[in-house]
């Protein structure tokens, strides 16, 4: 472990003294923008108006359409019957938008959201740069909306007449504790949003902390079967966000299922960082959480092969571990380290060029404006993360949430999943930088460039079975950008495509309702299957894709060994640990 540091320029010469005042100066317009660069934002709509301009016949035809954009507004209007929703947009779904004039409304909106969409559709601008104004775009038409404003929602309107304006004096308290959340303090009526502690309500399955280092605690679950599958699972989540999305309810806990099926289950929580840990890099993500805890596994279970299984960015730090274990040049641990046995990679990317949603704010200009940003107390904090997800999809996390919430005065019901996404956690400068700067912006891991102990990693090198997760309505990671996977590796694989988003496919337990998925098997020798044939081909299965998951790991193992309860005395207490517990107000 390096010692820790801030990592800020000290001032020895005056190219010091420059780039220290640089990056304070930089890491101020940070805060007063939110995190974005406005220079990257700058640069993509300057390309957006000089192509514009270059194109005088299109402006005009833009200019045009936008004249009649009212008018096709009230044609559409007048074509739709009465009692119809005016949109398919689920804002304006509800019957009180069918009526004159709010249906006229919703048509303008979905009118102008199509020209901004035909407006920045212009040749020659450069596409990251497209995405960015369009995606602003989007953002303007949202905070527009007329479902946002008291006086252009009918369902607003009606909910004020009916409670004499009770909805609004709630909306205007459920504001106020919002406010208070905010800034550190306890809300004022009592509204314990975040009643799934883990421990009690969720992370509840019952086991042992094993292992333990600076950056993560190792958990062991009790056996709940006289007999278990001989080879160990063990799953590194994301360290964005607590392990415990794999473990939340007794009802729809990933952990629970796997224990219940005859498997004994390894996964990592990983430890909320503090200023102290600014210098922890992906080096250190990869030996501290990959490879210490394999290895812990490995003495722990006599040394026979391990089922490894990895979720998010967990995935992708677990496939750069499997393909560093896998090359001739050898890790230095590579010795105390039982052989993986197969590798599942869920909801995980290991191509970064065309990473979803996240992909449109990054570039050279916003990550070094990140960088400074969080180089002033060495990590980027949680809610800082948390705002990038809710600015992509303010639609849905921030305007209709807060309309339903502030004007109507209705909150949802805390849900397991919900209190989770709001127990954030940090990440080190270092980390993120490199994690940025190596996958993001360069694409290192599917170039075959990345680097562990100073030698580059192929994924290419992986031959042991692979089972891999996508699910469609990802936009943290495509599916599309998931199943590359294929392209990159040289082994049998199993693909399966399942409903829902990142987390809820993910966290798909047996007799969820509406969970349907494709599977399709690949061997090893099978020529390229482009992504939209390869959904054309993939067998459709109603139902959650754990069960198929399980038989297929099950398929995989060499029989079964008697189970052995763990030893309190022998362990370093229950889980799911202590670093599960720690939170910041940041």
């Amino acid at each position: 472990m390096r010692p820790s540091q801030q990592p800020r320029y000290v001032a020895t010469s005056p190219v010091d003294a420059a780039r220290a005042l640089d990056q304070s100066f930089r890491g101020t317009v940070a805060h007063l923008t939110s995190g974005l660069s406005p220079i990257g934002l700058g640069l993509a709509w300057a390309d957006w108006a000089w192509h514009l301009a270059a194109a005088p016949g299109t402006a005009a035809r833009l200019v045009t359409e936008a004249q009649a954009t009212g008018l096709k507004a009230l044609a559409r209007q007048a074509a739709t019957n009465q009692g119809e929703p005016p949109s398919a947009d689920p804002r304006f779904s509800g019957p009180e938008w069918s009526q004159w004039p709010y249906s006229c409304w919703a048509h303008l909106h979905d009118v102008s959201q199509a020209w901004w969409d035909d407006a920045t559709n212009l040749e020659g601008v450069e596409p990251h740069h497209r995405d960015v104004v369009r995606l602003f775009a989007h953002q303007w038409m949202d905070f527009l909306s007329p479902s946002n404003w008291p006086w252009t929602n009918p369902q607003v309107i009606k909910a004020t007449v009916e409670t004499k304006g009770s909805n609004l004096v709630q909306g205007l308290h459920n504001a106020l504790d919002d406010w208070r959340r905010v800034h550190g303090l306890d809300p004022l009526n009592g509204d314990a949003r975040q009643v799934h502690q883990p421990g009690v309500d969720v992370a509840c399955t019952p086991g042992q902390v094993v292992h333990r280092n600076h950056l993560v605690e190792l958990l062991q679950y009790e056996p709940t079967t006289p007999t278990v599958k001989r080879e160990p699972v063990f799953i590194v989540p994301s360290w964005i966000m607590k392990y415990y999305i794999l473990d939340l309810s007794p009802h729809n806990s990933m952990v629970r299922y796997l224990v219940s099926q005859g498997h004994t289950v390894f996964i990592l929580s990983w430890r909320n960082p503090d200023e102290s840990d600014a210098l922890i890099d992906m080096e250190d993500y990869l030996h501290l959480g990959v490879f210490d805890c394999l290895a812990a596994i490995t003495r722990l279970t006599g040394g026979v092969p391990i089922h490894a299984a990895g979720y998010c960015l967990g995935g992708t730090l677990l496939s750069i571990g499997a393909a560093a274990l896998a090359r001739p040049q050898k890790i230095e641990s590579a010795e105390q380290i039982a052989p993986i046995k197969t590798l599942t990679l869920l909801a995980a990317e290991v191509d970064f060029r065309e990473p979803g949603d996240l992909g449109i704010l990054i570039d050279e200009s916003q990550v070094k404006l990140l960088e400074d940003m969080m180089a002033e107390r060495g990590f980027l904090t949680g809610p800082q993360m948390a705002g990038s997800f809710q600015f992509l999809h303010s639609r849905d996390l921030i305007y209709s949430t807060r309309m339903r919430e502030y004007l109507l005065g209705e909150r949802d019901a805390p849900s397991d999943l919900m209190d989770w996404n709001a127990d954030v956690t940090r990440m080190p400068v270092a980390m993120h930088s490199q994690y940025l700067h190596s996958l993001y912006l360069n694409n290192t891991l599917a170039d075959g460039r990345y680097r562990v102990e100073g030698q580059p990693v192929s994924l290419s090198d992986i031959r042991v079975p692979m089972f891999a997760v996508g699910t469609v309505k990802d936009h943290v990671s495509p599916w599309k950008s998931v199943y590359k996977i294929h392209r990159l590796t040289e082994t049998e694989l199993t693909f399966v495509l399942t409903s829902g988003g990142h987390n809820a496919g993910i966290v798909s337990e047996p007799g969820h309702p509406r969970r349907d998925f494709q599977l399709l098997r690949t061997p090893a020798d099978a020529p390229w299957l482009d992504p939209d044939a390869w959904a054309q081909r993939a067998e459709r299965v109603e139902g959650s894709w754990w069960p198929t998951w399980h038989d297929w790991l099950s398929a995989r193992s060499e029989g079964e060994v008697p189970a052995r309860q763990l030893s309190p005395k022998t362990t370093l207490g229950p889980a799911p640990g202590t670093y599960v517990h720690v939170r910041y107000r940041d």
